[in-house]
């Protein structure tokens, strides 16, 4: 199985707002940036996207070190908060519905297809990848706004 490393960056201007979406895939020495914009969303929209474009950019079943500085993704599957939604019918354990489900479950099906393991790092940190994962999704605001 192919080995890859996505990195991975969501940006909000206001929440909502304009957002954009940045990914870069790394697999034997070569890199693919990828990004996106979306005219109203949040910046936790803006993350899930971009983990989710990342992955089904990969054109076969891949094992996965993804990196990425949300928390709300990194504690969703490291934390089994994910799981337990799937188990209550997309449900929180406060009985309220489960926020941005659709991107959720897209994630989900991604997580299916490849072996995935989710790295947090510290955002606007030392790691050069996910800098420039926040400079195409903050490029991609200031340019289609």
């Amino acid at each position: 199985m192919k080995q890859v490393e996505v990195y991975t960056d969501g940006a909000c201007s206001g929440n909502p707002g304009p957002g954009g979406w940045g990914a870069i895939l790394r697999f034997q020495g070569i890199e693919k940036e990828i990004a996106g914009f979306e005219r109203e969303t949040t910046n936790n929209r803006m993350e899930l996207t971009a983990a989710i474009q990342g992955l089904s950019r990969l054109k076969e079943p891949c094992q996965v070190e993804l990196y990425t500085d949300s928390q709300y993704l990194s504690k969703a599957i490291n934390e089994g908060w994910l799981e337990n939604w799937k188990k209550r019918g997309w449900v929180k354990s406060d009985k309220k519905p489960v926020l941005n489900v659709e991107l959720w479950q897209a994630l989900d099906a991604q997580l299916k297809r490849h072996q995935v393991t989710i790295h947090w790092v510290k955002g606007h940190g030392d790691n050069p990848f996910n800098n420039r994962c926040d400079a195409l999704a903050t490029g991609q605001i200031a340019q289609k706004r």
